[in-house]
């Protein structure tokens, strides 16, 4: 269940606020304060919504009200409190003496959040708007594109880089390269290593031709 009208709609008047009835709301609040607002219009002789009682008091009946331009002192603490609250207008308002809600609201749409625009501040975060375009550039299919020809330039220069050292200088002892050859022994004995392994090598095969004479022979 919706909550209940505080009056009447068929019975009150719409519109613009006439003089008399400004004067009527002055006079019943400083004599008997705001109290109760859906009561208030009935107790003083009013043919108005409670709601619309309360919003033409405090926005425009006020005397405590504060006229005139917003000053810069003002500027900055309305961007310190949105920048901490949000659009809570009713709570920047109530730190900002004299001012009402929608009026800031109204001065913040109309020219706080250009002037943070063209200082490069985003209005809902209060944050700079180039580092958000350049994140979003990096991310896009092109940036990715940029990247990936900048690392395939990067590996044909390492190749080029490769491809032109200089050889390496021949070994003066040998003449002939560097020698490769694995060998097992000892290094300064290299023909009998040689021998041996011939030795080694014809033993083998003398020892494969017996074993076929013998299977022969069976």
């Amino acid at each position: 269940m919706g909550r209940s009208p505080c009056c009447e709609k068929a019975h009150t008047n719409k519109g613009a606020w006439t003089k008399e009835e400004d004067q009527r709301l002055i006079s019943y609040i400083r004599a008997h304060g705001e109290g109760c607002w859906r009561s208030l219009p009935k107790a003083a002789g009013l043919l108005r919504c409670g709601k619309s009682c309360r919003l033409r008091w405090i926005n425009y009946l006020r005397p405590d009200l504060k006229r005139g331009n917003f000053t810069q002192e003002e500027d900055d603490l309305i961007i310190k409190l949105h920048s901490l609250l949000g659009n809570k207008w009713s709570l920047i308002a109530g730190r900002l003496t004299g001012r009402t809600d929608n009026e800031i609201k109204n001065y913040w749409n109309t020219h706080i959040k250009r002037k943070l625009l063209s200082r490069g501040t985003d209005p809902q975060t209060h944050r700079p708007i180039n580092p958000a375009a350049s994140i979003n550039f990096r991310s896009s299919p092109a940036a990715k594109e940029n990247t990936s020809s900048s690392a395939d330039n990067t590996k044909c220069s390492s190749t080029t880089t490769e491809e032109s050292l200089p050889p390496l200088p021949e070994e003066e002892s040998g003449g002939g390269g560097i020698d490769l050859e694995l060998s097992i022994g000892i290094p300064s004995q290299p023909n009998e290593y040689r021998k041996s392994a011939s030795f080694n090598l014809n033993s083998c095969h003398d020892f494969l031709r017996l074993m076929d004479y013998t299977v022969a022979d069976k």
